[in-house]
């Protein structure tokens, strides 16, 4: 009887047909014996394949119309299967990758199919490598490459971030308002507890105005400031109302001192004065 032999590679696996039966189960690697003429030796390659599944417009779970790409990587896993129960394994697992791809999404929302694209592609990985368990298939990943939304979509989508951006904005603005105004309370109320504070912040204020030039500044002067200036001069007097001699170099702005009756004009109703610098 003459023989035949055949040279399978590592990644190779073969199913031999003897007279239109399978002839044992899968062979290789290494060297097999055939009969010629009565044996027929189908090879297949059990390194991982890989296809896109064709670019198709799918309507999410909340009516959006959006284009998928995806990637699907698989292998054969038995090669007796995969040549007996399919005719064509390859063109099979891509057809029933895009459909298993629309139903999948379908059960999404687009907010979903943005965020959560892994669990969504572990869930399509799960469905398709069920599907084609009897064909001696193994898919092992798929893969969500692109998601294209309309373009009115994704400028009211952009609008929508814009708005949200503002917002938050607006929102530590106002927040950092809020803890001036604290902090400038209870600056206040540390100054009114201690009154010396605030007439040394006083006259720090006083000291920076006068340093500006070429400008004129008309600002309030509190009188308890001048009391001990007053008390030596001629024209105290502690009868009620008192009044008070305005001090030199000062001089009293319009309505801001009132004389007092019965007074010199040179004395006034104590109270606050106005100071030119």
């Amino acid at each position: 009887m003459c023989f035949a032999f055949v040279v399978l590679n590592e990644f190779e696996r073969a199913v031999v047909f003897r007279l239109g039966k399978v002839s044992g189960g899968p062979r290789g690697p290494g060297i097999i014996r055939i009969i010629p003429c009565i044996d027929k030796v189908t090879k297949l390659d059990m390194r991982t394949y890989s296809f896109d599944v064709a670019p198709q417009e799918i309507l999410t779970k909340d009516s959006v119309t959006v284009a998928v790409d995806a990637v699907v990587f698989y292998r054969v896993n038995d090669p007796l299967k995969a040549i007996v129960q399919v005719a064509d394994f390859r063109e099979s697992t891509e057809l029933l990758a895009a459909t298993t791809l629309r139903n999948v999404l379908g059960t999404r929302d687009l907010s979903q199919l943005l965020s959560d694209r892994e669990a969504i592609s572990a869930s399509m990985r799960a469905g398709l490598d069920h599907a084609t368990e009897p064909w001696g298939i193994e898919v092992e990943r798929v893969e969500i490459k692109d998601v294209r939304l309309p373009e009115q979509l994704q400028r009211a989508m952009a609008a929508e971030a814009e708005a949200t951006r503002e917002a938050k904005a607006k929102i530590i603005t106002a927040e950092g308002e809020i803890k001036a105004a604290q902090a400038l309370r209870e600056a206040s109320n540390l100054l009114t507890d201690n009154p010396t504070a605030l007439q040394l912040r006083y006259l720090q204020a006083l000291n920076s105005v006068s340093a500006e030039k070429n400008s004129t500044i008309v600002f309030p002067f509190p009188m308890e400031f001048l009391r001990g200036f007053m008390k030596g001069s001629p024209g105290w007097r502690s009868s009620s109302p008192r009044a008070i001699a305005a001090p030199p170099g000062y001089h009293h702005a319009g309505t801001d001192t009132k004389q007092t009756k019965g007074t010199d004009s040179d004395s006034y109703v104590e109270g606050t004065a106005c100071c030119y610098v």
